[in-house]
């Protein structure tokens, strides 16, 4: 049902990310199926194009939901999917052709930016954005370095160059050293695994954001940080090991960040289009949604996939 504040959304594309993996599979332990996946969609209203991203309430009644930070509502925010809404029920995401949301949580794409591009924006190019501002990585000159070059990887190299930074990519494999110089734009590539290539960098970055899941080490990092640079993680590493030394002998960092609130994910959006951002996409028909998450879990792909909804069930 629509309510007063609602808005009914038909649903042009849909982003595919990790979280449909660990929900689908029930990797989270608490899966309620049957499931409808998708956590970032793109639509029009009434004319406007719309977009909708990971969470599609919240209590509306807490500090940070009155600081518009409404993904850390002190009693939950309501997840696009898999979750029960503040009425009961539980939400469906976007593998779907219409959506009910709550206008807070419905963003403005703007007229010149793409559907499809704007879709992986509402999930990983949020979680990169936001370590961005709250960290003030955003100072033309500053230095930034990427762990990982995947869906995450490649929009945090391509903010941090629309910011003015020097951005350094890390990474295990060689061979995306020119994905990362030529397609992407990045200063310099550096192989995480050669230990020669990373005592060479000591002390020389004032960021660094980890997008690596899996674990892996993180003392060689907080080498490479300046004294009280910040290290952001965003990736889903399991366990965190590191020696506190780094720490405390260098006023060092480490944060975690996840989404972030309505406001922010509207002036990310904004900034994107402004700038010219674009996620590097492939777009598959609603049909090959399973073979699409398959190749997600094999790491299968550059760099984030989109659901062609609108066009798939024509």
């Amino acid at each position: 049902d629509v309510g007063d504040e609602d808005v009914r959304i038909r649903i042009t594309h849909c982003g595919i990310c990790y979280a449909d993996i660990l929900w689908t599979r029930n990797k989270t332990g608490h899966t309620k199926y049957p499931i409808v996946p998708g956590i970032n969609v793109n639509g029009i209203k009434v004319g406007d194009r719309l977009g909708v991203g990971t969470f599609v309430n919240s209590w509306q009644d807490c500090e940070y939901c009155e600081e518009r930070l409404e993904i850390h509502c002190s009693k939950g925010a309501v997840f696009t999917f898999d979750a029960v809404d503040v009425d009961g029920s539980i939400t469906k995401g976007g593998y779907s052709t219409f959506i009910v949301v709550h206008h807070r949580y419905c963003y403005r794409i703007p007229e010149n930016y793409p559907l499809e591009s704007a879709a992986p924006l509402l999930c990983a190019g949020i979680t990169i954005y936001t370590p961005i501002i709250r960290h003030k990585m955003n100072q033309p000159g500053k230095s930034l370095g990427m762990i990982g070059l995947g869906g995450l990887g490649h929009l945090a190299v391509k903010f941090g160059k629309a910011f003015g930074l020097k951005v350094t990519v890390f990474s295990t494999s060689i061979n995306k050293r020119e994905e990362a110089l030529r397609l992407l734009g990045a200063d310099k590539f550096v192989v995480s695994s050669d230990e020669e290539e990373m005592k060479a960098l000591a002390g020389s970055l004032d960021f660094i954001i980890d997008t690596a899941s899996g674990n892996h080490p993180f003392d060689p990092y907080m080498k490479v940080l300046k004294t009280g640079g910040v290290l952001a993680l965003v990736g889903y590493p399991g366990e965190l090991k590191l020696d506190s030394f780094h720490l405390l002998s260098g006023m060092k960092t480490i944060s975690g960040s996840g989404s972030g609130g309505t406001k922010i994910i509207q002036e990310m959006l904004d900034f994107c289009a402004a700038n010219k951002i674009y996620p590097e996409i492939e777009k598959v028909p609603i049909q090959y949604v399973n073979e699409a998450l398959e190749r997600l879990i094999k790491r299968d792909v550059k760099y984030r996939f989109v659901i062609d909804i609108e066009n798939s069930l024509k």
